[in-house]
């Protein structure tokens, strides 16, 4: 079997610097392979409490660890101009030695772009824009100049120097689910299709859609990495799963029914779970663990799960 990577989604609202540092640095220690962020400016669940900016905080963290990689599940398209965001995506793969997740979506969240004074168009045009944020985005990676004129956006010979130190490019994750338009943009221009929670119990039809569009576009299907968003409720034994499932459920409910979509148990009934997973063709994971960033689930998981995919 192949191995699989893990990454864990860190808090960053209602929470001190400190505490996620910590975090980071115990996940570096631990051997996962990454830790992630939302790029939300409100928050989720509770409008307007306090809450840390993504982009920051990642490049702070790339100062205080040392291995793991750093990401964004997902970056609104709509918050950063895409050559801008190219440049910024190169300064910290440069600076963070090649430590960089680089994923981006649509945007969804439209409360988040009307206070923010951004422009929130129909689900069609945001995913337009998608499309050319990728195509300015890889050329300005690979390019000693990038020139491009787009519906929505154009550059013109723009630089960005020093590239990222990832080879040939930093892989593109796209994440989303919507099978008629996001999913074409992943065949057409991403290294990596992230599932999002929300949409795994239908992970089988996104599949079979990205694979239509692939062929569709003349894109080798088995080209594109598969990640997986998911919840992970990991208990000691049985005895405490029900208190633990119901926790969850109560936390990350949002996505469905934790119980079916995410990996719950015990470490050996997550192994299978995740075993699973893996014939399906899931190679990556960004897991929102029930009780967030807790030392001793952490430890767990990195001591009776991942060795069994290493």
């Amino acid at each position: 079997m192949s191995k699989v990577e893990f990454g864990v989604m860190l808090r960053q609202q209602k929470i001190d610097f400190g505490e996620i540092k910590e975090a980071a640095q115990l996940c570096d220690k631990l051997g996962y392979d990454s830790v992630w962020f939302y790029d939300h400016v409100l928050g989720q669940g509770i409008i307007g409490i306090d809450i840390l900016e993504p982009w920051t905080l990642m490049s702070a963290l790339s100062t205080v660890t040392e291995r793991i990689k750093l990401g964004t599940m997902v970056l609104c398209n709509g918050f950063r101009h895409p050559p801008l965001l190219a440049k910024m995506a190169a300064t910290l793969d440069y600076i963070s030695s090649g430590r960089l997740e680089f994923a981006l979506g649509a945007g969804w969240f439209e409360q988040e772009f009307t206070t923010y004074g951004y422009d929130y168009p129909d689900t069609v045009t945001r995913i337009e824009q998608l499309r050319e944020s990728a195509q300015i985005i890889k050329s300005m990676w690979t390019e000693e100049e990038s020139t491009f004129k787009g519906k929505h956006f154009n550059v013109n010979g723009a630089i960005c120097n020093p590239k990222p130190l990832q080879k040939p490019f930093l892989p593109l994750t796209i994440g989303g689910s919507g099978e008629k338009y996001l999913l074409r943009v992943v065949a057409e221009h991403a290294d990596v299709w992230n599932c999002p929670a929300s949409g795994a119990l239908e992970y089988d039809n996104k599949i079979n859609a990205l694979k239509n569009h692939c062929k569709d576009v003349g894109r080798n299907f088995e080209n594109i990495r598969i990640s997986q968003q998911t919840v992970c409720v990991l208990v000691n034994n049985e005895s405490e799963l029900e208190e633990k499932l119901e926790k969850g459920q109560r936390r990350y409910g949002f996505f469905g029914n934790v119980g079916e979509l995410g990996i719950v148990g015990t470490p050996e009934q997550c192994i299978e779970k995740i075993k699973a997973d893996v014939e399906r063709g899931i190679s990556k994971y960004t897991i929102f663990f029930s009780d967030v960033m807790k030392k001793e689930t952490l430890e767990l998981f990195a001591n009776e799960v991942i060795p069994e995919f290493r």
